[in-house]
């Protein structure tokens, strides 16, 4: 018989476990999914059918260091955080699933609900491209963040993006302080949470691009390797996607972006026109809503990865890339020029 104390959650194996329970009104029927992330990329942890009232609970093992999770139901999500092994308890509808909630149970959870609560107040008020200029909003969050650098909920802010816009962008010296903060103080408290060189090294490429020329030049011969996820969570190596075709396009592209689609048909019609003859694309997404970016993904023929939030912008600063879309022409396992979209025909037709 499996027992739960006041303090302390077990399985019946004896392991320590987090529980998630609560109700989701209106949803009679439909499955609600509890995802972890995975350095960025999120996957499915457990699933629940939701009953009459939406009555659930999900119990799973304690990963060792705090985490954030998700529950997704349809394309909406929603975030809680788990500092080791407490019941986290989420109240929603289905119709509002990841707008109209309350999350309860730790002091934590708390926090993070009340900082995603502001997040939605100024974008309802200001919408998502007036945050990173909204100088109240962020001294509210700097002050919420600094209470406990190396907490869960401070990670999550200095991660945060509203529409693919970062609400603390490391290119701003002034969040990047704010950022290094963060990353010194998981350094000290937390030097064995995987998150932890992450935050070191998105302070330390950011802060060394204050020193350099503000325009940086990307080796036009040397191919930097890209090894991302596809939405089915397979790993893809770019040197062994160009190590294995005659000619390879590199592609930087946001799906949710007004060019996207034009762009994306325009690449179709090169696909299909070289790919028997030895053309593969790889296209690497930049959305900041995932779901989005699946949607599109999983219609596209190509290699499609996905850079995630947690993935930074290092592969961006590597390929000197300040605008999206961009495009890179590969053959023979090295770049051979930087194409413009709007030739991309022409461009491959060289080289095949």
């Amino acid at each position: 018989m499996c027992v739960a104390g006041a303090s302390i959650l077990f399985s019946c194996n004896n392991k320590p476990e987090w529980k998630v329970d609560g109700r989701i009104e209106g949803a009679d029927g439909q499955t609600m999914y509890v995802e972890a992330s995975d350095n960025g990329r999120w996957y499915v942890l457990d699933s629940v059918e939701l009953k009459g009232a939406g009555d659930f609970t999900v119990t799973a093992p304690a990963s060792g260091y705090p985490d954030i999770y998700r529950l997704r139901l349809g394309d909406k999500s929603l975030y809680f955080p788990i500092d080791s092994i407490e019941t986290v308890t989420v109240v929603s509808k289905a119709g509002a699933f990841d707008s109209d909630y309350t999350i309860s149970g730790t002091d934590t959870a708390e926090k993070l609900m009340a900082v995603e609560k502001k997040l939605m107040d100024a974008v309802s008020k200001e919408g998502a491209q007036g945050i990173a200029s909204d100088s109240i909003l962020k001294r509210e969050l700097s002050n919420l963040l600094l209470e406990n650098p190396s907490g869960i909920v401070s990670y999550y802010i200095i991660n945060k993006k509203i529409s693919g816009v970062p609400v603390f962008n490391p290119e701003n010296k002034s969040d990047l302080r704010l950022i290094g903060a963060v990353a010194n103080a998981f350094d000290i408290k937390r030097p064995t949470d995987p998150r932890t060189n992450y935050l070191k090294n998105l302070y330390i490429s950011n802060r060394r691009a204050y020193s350099r020329p503000d325009t940086l030049v990307a080796p036009e011969t040397s191919l930097i390797e890209v090894n991302l996820y596809d939405l089915k969570g397979k790993k893809h190596s770019l040197t062994e996607v160009a190590s294995k075709n005659r000619v390879v396009l590199l592609n930087f592209t946001a799906y949710g972006d007004e060019y996207s689609p034009a762009l994306n048909i325009e690449l179709n019609k090169i696909y299909n026109k070289y790919h028997a003859n030895g053309l593969e694309i790889y296209q690497i997404g930049f959305d900041g809503n995932e779901v989005s970016w699946r949607n599109t993904a999983r219609n596209l023929p190509w290699v499609t990865v996905y850079n995630s939030d947690a993935d930074g912008p290092f592969i961006l600063r590597s390929y000197n890339i300040g605008a999206l879309p961009a495009t890179y022409l590969i053959s023979n396992g090295e770049i051979r020029e930087r194409v413009n979209e709007t030739n991309l025909d022409q461009a491959v037709a060289k080289y095949m």
